[in-house]
């Protein structure tokens, strides 16, 4: 975890903590980076925050103030800029966005030549650039000036991948898409409207400050009541920028990541095309979701929390499915990062292909009752290590046994410790939480 550029990007309040000093900062050393030995090209994307507009100005000025060309993609997903990167060959790819946060906060993801996040060795040197070293970089003069390019031309590409992806047309799918009011507004509706559907959208007007805002994939109870309300075969809702996919059956229920892994992943297997039969998951996937796996024969990895972690897990041992429980699904055959859209079609797919609701094919998933606590405290390390606390964890995992699970770790951004029970009911759940964190305020390590 660096000083500025956490797992997910650099991210804060706009112009309190990520300011467009920093902006103008990272594109200056990004151009001069990427342009020591030839001119560097660069994308540039952004979600529909007011503030996004900003960053966009400030990291086109600093890129072309060191020599390099920023192609401006405007509103556009995370997706597409890795898409648009990795195929048209630019040298890196910025995406302005805080994802699910709220409006009045921004942030700038970098994404490398390959598709994937920054290398962390390289977001370093930018923090110190940030912080003074090197005090100065040379500025570009003349005809080494970089210039802006309208690239809105690499959106229209994105838009047509994803619907050459399509197996089968989606005619008389009534479809429900909830756009977050965010980038995927730009993008969604067009792709479901070309492949056929009957495309029901909601959350679709973006206006600067109502992105994330009582919608989208955090907010899922508003689609749910939307699909009731329209008698919907099929809903999916997205984050703000679109990399995150939450859907919702035909009866209402919410399919989280965890049923949609385990959905793709049993078709993938049936298919022959699931790599070693194996997905790749986070330790906070639910355990019903692995009892289920164990039922079929479906493998699965376990990495810490972030889509970063899936990835590198995908892409050191070649496996072609992973995710999160929030809904970032990679589809590492099409995708080097999470993509919502992505995931619906692919939801699409399996639903088509098998003749089949998205609630029937959930139906063999229990999933347990999961309670997360979060508790301030001094000091991460010495709460998690402490003594007493161990063994009130050890206490839990024993009463729990086979039939529910414990996990205690530390936040990757806060002074906090998070303790997560998931067992057979939610009573069980609350009683266990506690236990624990009664331990942790007894030894005196909270704030």
């Amino acid at each position: 975890m660096g000083k500025y550029f956490g797992t997910d990007g650099f991210r804060g309040e706009a112009n309190v903590v990520l300011t467009v000093d920093h902006a103008f900062k990272v594109g200056r050393y990004l151009g001069w980076y990427f342009g020591q030995e030839h001119q560097a090209r660069i994308v540039i994307g952004k979600d529909t925050r007011r503030s996004s507009y900003m960053y966009e100005y400030a990291l086109a000025a600093g890129l072309t103030a060191s020599g390099a060309d920023a192609y401006l993609l405007h509103v556009t997903t995370t997706p597409s800029v890795s898409y648009v990167v990795r195929t048209e060959e630019f040298d890196c790819g910025i995406m302005i966005s805080a994802s699910h946060n709220p409006y009045y906060d921004n942030g700038i993801k970098i994404i490398n030549g390959q598709g994937h996040k920054l290398e962390a060795e390289v977001e370093e040197k930018i923090e110190a650039f940030i912080d003074g070293e090197p005090a100065n970089l040379p500025l570009a003069t003349g005809e080494k000036i970089g210039r802006t390019v309208d690239f809105a031309a690499g959106r229209n590409r994105y838009i047509g991948h994803l619907i050459s992806l399509a197996t089968r047309s989606f005619k008389d799918k009534k479809i429900g898409l909830d756009c977050s009011n965010g980038s995927a507004s730009s993008i969604a509706k067009s792709v479901f409207d070309a492949l056929g559907a009957k495309t029901y959208v909601i959350n679709n007007e973006p206006d600067g400050t109502n992105i994330n805002r009582n919608c989208g994939s955090t907010h899922i109870e508003v689609l749910q009541a939307y699909v009731k309300e329209k008698q919907l075969d099929v809903a999916f809702a997205y984050d703000g920028d679109a990399d995150r996919c939450i859907a919702v059956d035909e009866n209402g229920n919410v399919v989280n990541g965890d049923l949609i892994l385990y959905v793709c992943g049993k078709y993938l297997k049936e298919q022959g095309r699931l790599y070693k039969d194996t997905i790749v998951t986070t330790v906070m996937s639910n355990l019903g979701l692995y009892k289920a796996c164990d039922k079929i024969g479906m493998k699965y990895e376990q990495t810490a929390v972030g889509d970063k972690y899936v990835y590198e897990n995908m892409q050191q041992n070649g496996y072609l499915l992973g995710g999160e429980q929030s809904g970032h699904i990679i589809f590492s055959k099409h995708a080097r990062t999470g993509d919502g859209i992505l995931t619906s079609l692919m939801i699409m797919e399996v639903m088509l292909e098998k003749k089949q609701t998205l609630g029937k094919l959930c139906e063999e998933v229990q999933i347990y009752p999961q309670l997360l606590k979060n508790v301030r405290v001094t000091d991460k390390k010495t709460a998690r290590e402490n003594a007493h606390v161990q063994q009130a964890v050890k206490n839990v995992t024993e009463a729990l046994g086979q039939d529910g699970r414990i996990l205690v770790r530390e936040s990757g951004t806060e002074p906090v410790i998070r303790v997560m029970v998931e067992a057979a009911t939610d009573e069980l759940c609350a009683k266990y939480v506690q236990q624990v964190v009664d331990v942790i305020e007894a030894e005196g390590l909270c704030q």
